[in-house]
């Protein structure tokens, strides 16, 4: 099984696509769409929609997910932010996809075993999960994301496809292992 995470802004877009084979966690792909600045909003807003139907039909994931906004105090950023994740949702619910929401915290947890750790953390234990070095950092979290997403189906409708909680520890645990460290 395929997933696609998504990491949603209106500077960089990162997304990261994972494969599942048993207990193994593969790496498909991962990148970041960046809307020119410069153009207006709507544009920019079409400039991720197109970035992100293009990873969709070229890799074709069977799953999303797409990280939470955390609404701090700057509602502007928060409502940007909001327009950004709207628009890759948008462009995923086009393809067919369900689409899980995790919170930023959340991934964190489950990559780090930190729901406090920040971007050079979950950019470290991507590489050494999946065996790559991510284009950036938004792309590590967009891994990030599509790993988490197997572990937070709980009870939903797409559970068939995903793997289990104790099939994501196995897959951190054996990816871990091939690296000769531990959680």
């Amino acid at each position: 099984m395929r997933i696609c995470g998504i990491d949603p802004g209106l500077r960089i877009t990162g997304w990261g696509i994972v494969r599942f084979d048993g207990n193994r966690l593969i790496w498909v792909a991962d990148g970041m769409i960046r809307p020119d600045p410069d153009v207006a909003m709507s544009e920019r807003l079409h400039q991720i929609r197109t970035g992100l139907a293009e990873v969709i039909k070229t890799h074709d994931p069977d799953r999303a997910a797409i990280e939470e906004i955390f609404v701090a105090k700057n509602a502007a950023s928060a409502l940007k932010l909001g327009m950004a994740r709207g628009a890759a949702m948008v462009t995923l619910a086009e393809a067919g996809l369900a689409v899980d929401e995790i919170s930023a915290r959340r991934v964190k947890q489950n990559i780090t075993g930190s729901g406090r750790a920040d971007k050079t953390q979950v950019s470290a234990m991507i590489s050494r999960l999946l065996n790559i070095t991510p284009s950036g950092v938004d792309a590590a979290d967009a891994l990030a994301v599509a790993i988490s997403a197997s572990n937070e189906t709980g009870g939903s409708s797409h559970d068939d496809l995903a793997p289990s909680h104790d099939g994501l520890s196995q897959a951190i645990s054996a990816a871990l292992a091939r690296q000769g460290g531990q959680r």
